[in-house]
């Protein structure tokens, strides 16, 4: 997959194909439209193209209004395309200026003039242009006066419910990850880098990797203890992690992820870290003694052991 990131660099593509849109979290949906993407292109003897953005449009049009958390980092997203066979990835600054063109001037200006689109393939109820104005009618017509093709796909459904960035985030931030990842299509994933924390699980027997280094605009499921599958230089583990403000070892504690990985013996500081949620085990409590803690870590250890062979 090419990666480019200016208008004026993107030449040389035959026949390009393109769909647009933020794709945040590349779920089922988008992976629907993918499929058909390169379906059409190779019809046309053409490339698969992903036109799309960055920043987020929501955070340059709302900035002091705006609590916006993303499914995936730009890598992340840049590995799932680049899985689902994606030809080329054009990902171009979003601005006001840029929000401002009409949806004539969209298509005429940018599409045909400087992308020279061969084929358009689009979500169910894409909009575009200035304030959402222009809609798959729009486009049909304006691919006949511009000679390029129009397909929509429908709406993907799970479950009789469709599928969209929103309800993936609204799931994982009420800690349903296997609601969220029958969505994805995968088990969602936060990337980061192991730090050292307080080390009081060590004291009691149950260390963790406490993570950090994770993108300020990655969304963190809700609080809870998770069963999880991580992958470190090391090797890939199995194991749980607690998200949240520990409240029986810490009064006003700020909100950490810490994963405690089975079988894992050495020390992994400063070490990349790649975590994938499976399954909510419970809610985060607070515990009247470090015993009744430690009783109920190794609860949680063999409830994920089963939820996680149970997934194999």
């Amino acid at each position: 997959m090419k990666i480019h990131t200016n208008i004026s660099d993107f030449q040389g593509v035959k026949h390009p194909v393109l769909t647009t849109g933020t794709f945040d979290g590349v779920h089922l949906g988008h992976q629907v439209i993918l499929d058909r993407l390169r379906s059409v292109a190779q019809r046309a003897g053409g490339e698969s193209v992903l036109f799309t953005f960055h920043p987020h449009p929501r955070m340059v049009l709302y900035p002091n209004d705006n609590d916006l958390r993303l499914l995936n980092t730009p890598a992340e997203k840049h590995r799932l395309l680049e899985q689902a066979g994606l030809d080329h990835l054009l990902v171009v600054p979003f601005s006001r200026s840029f929000s401002r063109l009409h949806a004539l001037e969209y298509v005429r200006d940018v599409l045909v003039e400087q992308l020279n689109v061969h084929a358009l393939v689009i979500g169910y109820d894409h909009r575009f242009g200035r304030n959402r104005e222009g809609d798959i009618g729009l486009l049909r017509q304006l691919g006949e006066a511009y000679d390029f093709e129009v397909e929509e796909i429908p709406a993907q459904e799970i479950d009789h419910v469709k599928v969209s960035s929103t309800k993936i985030r609204e799931a994982l931030m009420a800690g349903e990850v296997a609601r969220a990842n029958a969505l994805l299509g995968y088990a969602y994933m936060i990337n980061g880098v192991v730090i050292k924390g307080a080390q009081i699980g060590r004291t009691i027997g149950w260390p963790t990797a406490n993570i950090g280094a994770i993108d300020p605009y990655k969304l963190i499921p809700g609080d809870g203890v998770y069963a999880i599958t991580a992958t470190t230089p090391q090797g890939k583990f199995q194991g749980m992690m607690n998200i949240g403000v520990r409240p029986t070892v810490e009064e006003n504690g700020e909100r950490t992820v810490e994963a405690h990985l089975f079988g894992l013996d050495n020390e992994i500081y400063g070490e990349a870290i790649t975590v994938r949620l499976h399954h909510k085990l419970r809610e985060e409590l607070r515990f009247e003694s470090m015993e009744l803690m430690k009783d109920r870590i190794a609860q949680d250890k063999v409830d994920a052991l089963r939820v996680l062979g149970e997934m194999e």
